[in-house]
């Protein structure tokens, strides 16, 4: 806004040193520089997705139309449909709240409301609205904050007033049933709601939209408007009316070629002579008050006896007759035609109230919807499908027909049937797709109630508040029943004895947090042990602890799991699961040899496909390599110092095994995800059985893991690379012989963060030997580390070095705190950040962040790491909750972050506890907790 202050006294630089100046004949200083003082910069959240509208932070532009009031106009899609938390900001950059007091159904505009005492250091101008001033030719001037560059002011001339209604597209807000007028003055975003001003100040419509590939801009026409300010000043409610039809302007020419009479037209032409055309019915939504009475394509003639060839006559019959029957005269085919149509209220069938639930956003269907798509207005709008819909694979913008077998027609009927339904039950949901109507779906949603609450939410005009009722806790879920399958039988034996031991793991993420790439994640698993209930997956399926398991077994039966062990630094996890739930089926527990694979060597590929199918393919091993994997921008889990199994041929499997022709596991057929792609992408290849079995052992055992690091990346170099970085000639002869085929050498690549490593080692030091012996595999290396210490001897610029240094326990539970907090998850750091940013491990880690929230709006993006509040340091969660415990809705808060690479800044937000209160996620002994602060 100082930027909009500095451009003010550059074009009034006279007029700021406290001269006058001599204005010359229609100047345009005095008129810019009074309307600029009721113009407002609008900064809105919209913290829930509702409609045609998602979830955002945005600016706009409005202006006063009413001081004494505080009354703000401008755009309907600024104001939102649905709930949004907005300031308005002055001239002289002084904030205050506003909030809704009415947003058009239709029409674009609306109106945000502030209080004047809170405007203490200016005096707000208002401008008067005048929609008989607008004329072709007129030379205007667009105020508003164009592209968020705080005050542009921009010219044009009205070329047109007859315009149709822009259309943005199908599933977006559109207006219609009105002209637009149209200008070339290249507004662009952020001028939404400017004013439109002639050369004496006086709006003469409001700015709504525009072309991106030519100058021209559209403008609402104001005549609607002035009705709805005059009845909102009166404190009266602003009625509309509705056919449920959508009227078009066309020409004579064309609506001769319609039907149109001569003689109508000649009485028209004669009654008004300044008309170029007359009204058609364009659309007609199905089931609306004009259906099978009107059709599309009769020419409107005459609306309660009046002659009728603009938009204004027939929108103030419909919203002065609301739920009486008007009558119509209309040429169809060119035969005139009486039909009575009765009114309907326009607000009625505009959503005022939603659903929140495992995380998604549902309403009735909307009349913008119904109308862009062509569908009668019945059935539950998904304005999200959040977690638990996105999950059965509904995705946002279908409309839900029915419910358990039950058709829903209302909201509260959707309501009704939730609450009633357990946690974790499944229930079928039929549903369309807006641009396939005549499709129905079927899902089964498997019903949320842990990870997010359940919640309904109405407006309350005029306070422009959107206040919520939880719902009644869930009934108890019955407990779960046991279920028995058998496993197909398999022609290979290897698929034959493994056919047992492969189940299908799914993993939803409900809050992206450790920087995982994904909601949800698909890959097999194989069966550790049966007995114990351990099954193996990669940490491509299973990426981190918080989320949902379900494992399937032969494609028949599904029971849920939960991780039990991730492992820190490689690529598997392991999946728990109650064996009782499979009755007598008959599962098996894999065998593994710890048998080293080498390129050439003949193996069994044994896996699954996407539909639960075992596949089986003999090939052989192309290589046996390094993982050598970039970093990504946001730290999670990477693969390191591990030799992965390569294929000559691989057939697409979901993951698998690789095996022997008796069917023993010689290598996991596991997913690597790639952490710089986006999209992410991933790749498969085996991890011996020998890494498998180190962590495995001591779980098959029921002990504990307790995984040690070196806290250091290692990277192979050849024996000649590592000569010319100065190693001996006498060390390079014991790696030759120690390496045959593989002749290289371990290099220090990274180090950890907090580890010991980090202060004694080096990037590019060599490895010559770990406790005593030469060592070329990283497996050598990570077994010596199981120890509390390992003696290392590394080459350092020419320099053979002895050092003793000390290894740390890693834990393998992974997350297991989470905090929401103003938009945004919360965590400890990760073990990622200091493995592969060398960051330690102290503050609040932002993991991700919610579009329309505090933190969105604050620009407080992920992988940003909270290190104070209001100045009080907070190096952990609870001293961060400490900090931030008792703040008050909208107090504003004070952040001092740290990025990726150290740059320390500042961040301020403010507190909304209405639609982001904080809640701590909380795994203990019967799984995960939600418990709000």
């Amino acid at each position: 806004m100082r930027a909009l202050l500095v451009s003010l006294l550059l074009l009034f630089p006279a007029a700021a040193a406290g001269e006058t100046p001599a204005r010359a004949p229609g100047d345009w200083r005095d008129t810019l520089e009074r309307a600029a003082r009721a113009v407002v910069v609008l900064r809105i959240s919209v913290p829930r997705a509702f409609d045609t509208e998602k979830a955002v932070y945005a600016t706009a532009t409005g202006f006063v139309v009413d001081a004494q009031r505080g009354l703000i106009l401008t755009n309907r899609h600024v104001v939102e449909p649905g709930p949004a938390v907005a300031e308005a900001v002055f001239l002289n950059h002084e904030e205050v709240d506003v909030w809704a007091v009415y947003r058009d159904p239709v029409h674009d505009f609306g109106f945000y409301r502030y209080d004047p005492e809170q405007v203490k250091f200016m005096e707000p101008v208002e401008l008067q609205l005048a929609p008989e001033r607008a004329r072709v030719g007129t030379e205007i001037r667009v105020l508003g904050n164009d592209s968020g560059e705080k005050l542009s002011i921009l010219a044009g001339t009205l070329a047109r007033l007859d315009r149709d209604a822009p259309r943005y597209g199908k599933g977006q807000y559109n207006d219609f049933n009105t002209f637009y007028y149209q200008a070339a003055s290249s507004t662009s975003g952020g001028s939404s709601g400017s004013p439109v001003i002639d050369r004496e100040g006086w709006v003469v419509a409001l700015n709504a939209g525009g072309r991106r590939r030519s100058a021209a801009s559209f403008y609402l026409p104001l005549d609607r408007v002035v009705r709805a300010l005059d009845l909102i000043r009166a404190g009266e409610h602003v009625s509309r009316g509705t056919l449920q039809a959508v009227l078009r302007h066309r020409s004579y020419d064309e609506l001769r070629r319609l039907g149109l009479r001569t003689e109508t037209e000649t009485a028209v032409r004669r009654e008004v002579p300044a008309a170029t055309g007359m009204l058609i019915v364009d659309e007609i939504v199905p089931g609306g008050p004009a259906a099978g009475k009107l059709e599309v394509g009769d020419v409107v003639v005459r609306v309660e006896g009046r002659l009728a060839t603009a938009f204004i006559p027939i929108e103030a019959v419909l919203d002065e007759r609301v739920g009486e029957e008007i009558g119509f005269l209309v040429e169809r085919g060119g035969q005139p035609v009486e039909v009575a149509v009765r009114v309907q209220d326009l607000h009625s069938i505009t959503p005022d109230a939603y659903l929140e639930l495992g995380g998604a956003v549902v309403h009735q269907l909307s009349y913008q919807m119904a109308r862009g798509h062509g569908v009668p207005m019945r059935g539950i709008y998904v304005a999200s499908a959040g977690y638990m819909f996105s999950r059965a694979g509904v995705p946002s913008g279908v409309v839900i027909t029915e419910v358990d077998g039950q058709p829903v027609a209302s909201l509260d009927e959707f309501s009704r049937l939730f609450e009633r339904f357990p946690a974790d039950s499944r229930v079928t949901v039929r549903y369309f797709h807006l641009k396939d109507p005549r499709t129905e779906r079927v899902a089964v949603v498997r019903v949320d109630r842990r990870w997010f609450p359940m919640r309904h939410c109405v407006r309350a005009d005029p306070s422009g508040r959107w206040p919520c009722q939880a719902a009644a806790d869930p009934p108890p879920a019955p407990a779960p029943r046991p279920a028995a399958t058998t496993f197909p039988r398999e022609d290979e034996r290897p698929a034959r004895v493994l056919a047992a031991s492969l189940v299908m793991v799914q993993f939803d993420v409900p809050f992206r947090v450790e920087g995982v790439h994904g909601d949800r994640f698909l890959g097999a698993g194989l069966v550790l042990d049966a007995e114990r209930g351990l099954v193996l997956v990669d940490r491509d399926t299973a990426p981190i602890a918080l989320g949902d398991v379900r494992l399937t077994f032969a494609a028949a039966v599904e029971i849920p799991g939960e991780v039990f062990y991730l492992h820190p630094e490689h690529n598997m996890a392991v999946i728990r699961y109650d064996p009782a739930l499979l009755g007598d089926t008959p599962v098996r527990s894999a065998e593994l040899r710890a048998t080293p694979l080498e390129a050439g060597d003949a193996v069994w590929l044994v896996g699954l496909g996407r539909r639960h199918d075992i596949v089986a393919q003999k090939t052989s091993v192309a290589r046996v390599e390094a993982a050598v994997l970039p970093l990504g921008e946001a730290p999670r889990f990477r693969e390191s110092n591990m030799e992965l199994v390569v294929l000559n041929d691989a057939t697409p499997t979901v993951g698998g095994v690789l095996a022997d022709g008796k069917g023993r596991v010689l290598a996991l057929w596991a997913s690597f995800s790639t952490p710089d792609e986006d999209p992410p992408s991933s790749f498969f290849a085996g991890i011996p059985a020998a890494r498998v079995l180190d962590m495995v052992t001591p779980l098959r055992e029921g002990r504990a893991v307790g995984w040690r690091s070196l806290g250091a990346e290692l990277r192979p170099i050849t024996v000649a690379e590592a000569r010319a970085r100065g190693l001996p000639e006498h060390a390079a002869r014991r790696f030759e012989a120690r390496g045959a085929g593989r002749r290289r050498v371990l290099s220090v690549a990274r180090l950890a963060a907090g580890f010991p490593s980090s202060e004694l080692l080096e990037e590019g030091d060599l490895l010559l030997s770990v406790n005593g012996e030469v060592v070329i595999s990283f497996a050598q290396v990570e077994r010596a580390a199981q120890a509390e210490r390992v003696e290392l001897v590394v080459l350092r610029d020419g320099a053979e070095l002895a050092l003793s240094v000390p290894t740390l326990t890693l834990d393998g539970r992974g997350l297991d705190r989470c905090l929401l907090w103003a938009g945004a998850a919360l965590h400890a750091p990760h073990h990622a950040l200091a493995a592969q940013r060398g960051i330690e491990r102290e503050g609040v880690y932002v993991s991700w962040f919610w579009y329309g929230s505090p933190a969105n709006r604050a620009r407080l993006g992920g992988t940003r790491r909270i290190l104070a509040v209001d100045g009080q340091p907070t190096p952990d969660l609870d001293a961060f909750l400490a900090a931030v415990a008792g703040r008050p809705d909208g107090d504003a808060v004070r952040l001092r972050t740290a990025d990726l690479e150290g740059k320390v800044s500042v961040v301020s937000l403010e507190l909304d506890q209405q639609f982001w209160p904080t809640v701590e996620l909380r795994r203990g002994e019967r799984g995960w907790l939600r418990v709000a602060h």
